[in-house]
């Protein structure tokens, strides 16, 4: 399957914005495009011989492409399964951003980073590949997996002893949102309800992309 496998601070730059796809590196002074960073050593720019210059507002189009990028890149989303779901969204009643946006969060992988298992969205996607998350005491390994509300996210017993997910757990410094309830520790994690654009803390406008693909 194609995947990035390239430098992920420099989709950050590129979109000059925070997507937090290295765990704690994002939170600390290493982060180039961090407000703490001295001006000296800020790399808030996209990446490039030509970054600098990229910095100018372009026309509505770039601006309507820039936002469907940074979504895909925050979830980790190939461009044809990104397409999928906004097709898949269009069709369903009520606002198609936010459906979207639904179901992007209903993915496996992002359940999983939302439920502190893995620091990264990657290093969630991971966790499910290798087979330590169970969906129902049954083992899935595949990240794109749509959750439905009852659905029991869960750590395989090896996962369990894990340090790199005991260490998340106790370290990562994130608040589960409130459409999952968790059981504490290592517990199950229980998926309550789709989650409401008010309940996605992504700074995401998806209107704009509504209005990319409705060209």
């Amino acid at each position: 399957m194609a995947r990035y496998t390239g430098p992920v601070c420099r989709l950050c730059r590129r979109e000059r914005s925070k997507l937090f796809l290295k765990g704690e590196r994002c939170y600390s002074l290493k982060c180039p495009v961090s407000e703490a960073v001295t001006d000296r050593h800020s790399r808030a720019y996209p990446p490039g011989e030509h970054g600098r210059d990229r910095m100018r507002q372009g026309s509505e189009y770039q601006v309507q492409l820039r936002e469907k990028q940074k979504a895909r890149r925050i979830y980790g989303v190939l461009e044809k399964q990104f397409r999928n779901m906004y097709e898949d969204a269009s069709r369903r009643k009520g606002i198609t951003g936010e459906i979207l946006l639904a179901m992007l969060e209903m993915r496996l992988d992002n359940v999983v980073f939302r439920s502190r298992y893995g620091s990264s969205r990657a290093q969630a996607r991971q966790l499910v590949r290798h087979g330590h998350i169970l969906v129902n005491s049954k083992r899935v390994t595949i990240p794109s997996y749509r959750l439905r509300p009852g659905d029991k996210v869960s750590l395989s017993e090896d996962a369990r002893g894990m340090a790199v997910v005991r260490r998340n757990l106790e370290l990562v410094d994130r608040a589960v949102p409130v459409w999952l309830a968790t059981e504490g520790g290592l517990g199950d994690v229980t998926v309550l309800s789709e989650p409401k654009r008010s309940e996605i803390d992504e700074t995401v406008r998806e209107q704009l992309i509504v209005e990319l693909y409705s060209k």
